[in-house]
């Protein structure tokens, strides 16, 4: 019976060994398995790095490919300048083509009629010495202004004698006498030219005036005279300013003298103020 149980036991103990041999084989053969997997190449080793390379050759190639995109764009809006700036220079020389072509008919139509516009020009031009400017045609239905507002202090008299209070006379007067004051402007008393400009000893500076139709006015009593002779007047124009009044009215006071003449003979300017 002993005998039987350390049978049994060595058979147990031999199986045992068996299987840790087997394992031991079996393990043995797993690790030398692994170190050969290990060592041998894998082929994903070789993509390690390589995904961001290839992305970094497409991004290369794809901005490359824009660098040569921009390129021709750049050089596609330079041939555009240059056509624009060659149609530019195009229209200037049109332009200009235009422009003497324009001064040519200018030149032309000045030619054709330069008389029309000159009088046009002078219709109401001052210093205008020969222009036909203002049409003079004065006649006894117009009327005249006055030239200055104020009291007639000596009236017109050609058929009778009036007395003259700084002179203490009695004369004819060929022209009237009206009251003012120092620096009042003196107005034009129609559409006139002036023919003579001057001094006298009795009426001061004064302008005759030619109304037309053989009519003159003469206007005395001034200072700062605005016109000149040649120059051509519309009613109401400023011909200067009253003046102090000369030796021969001092008691009259400051005044103008005004004369009005058809074909060189005084008449009343009364009868033809507004």
């Amino acid at each position: 019976m002993k005998q039987k149980m350390n049978q049994l036991f060595k058979d147990k103990l031999i199986l045992v060994m068996l299987v840790l041999g087997l394992l031991t084989i079996v393990s043995a053969a797993g690790v030398m398995t692994i170190q050969k997997g290990r060592s041998e190449e894998s082929p994903y080793l070789n993509m390690e790095g390589e995904p961001d390379q290839l992305a970094d050759e497409n991004g290369e190639d794809s901005l490359k490919a824009a660098g040569n995109s921009q390129a021709g764009k750049d050089e596609g809006e330079e041939n555009g300048q240059e056509e624009l700036a060659d149609a530019g220079d195009t229209q200037e020389g049109i332009d200009a083509e235009d422009d003497m072509g324009q001064a040519s008919e200018n030149a032309a139509a000045g030619q054709a009629a330069p008389d029309s516009v000159q009088e046009e020009a002078a219709l109401v031009g001052i210093g205008q010495d020969d222009a036909s400017s203002l049409a003079l045609n004065f006649a006894q239905t117009q009327s005249m202004m006055w030239p200055v507002e104020g009291n007639v202090i000596l009236d017109y008299s050609m058929d009778s004698t009036i007395y003259f209070p700084t002179l203490e006379q009695y004369k004819c007067n060929p022209g009237m006498v009206i009251q003012s004051d120092v620096s009042q402007p003196v107005s034009a008393p129609a559409d006139a030219r002036i023919m003579e400009s001057g001094t006298d000893e009795e009426i001061g500076n004064y302008l005759v005036l030619d109304l037309g139709d053989g009519y003159t006015v003469t206007c005395g009593q001034m200072k700062e005279v605005q016109a000149a002779v040649g120059e051509y007047l519309e009613k109401g124009q400023v011909l200067g300013y009253v003046a102090e009044p000369t030796k021969y009215y001092t008691l009259e006071g400051p005044n103008i003298y005004l004369k009005l003449e058809k074909d060189g003979t005084a008449v009343d300017p009364l009868d033809y103020l507004e």
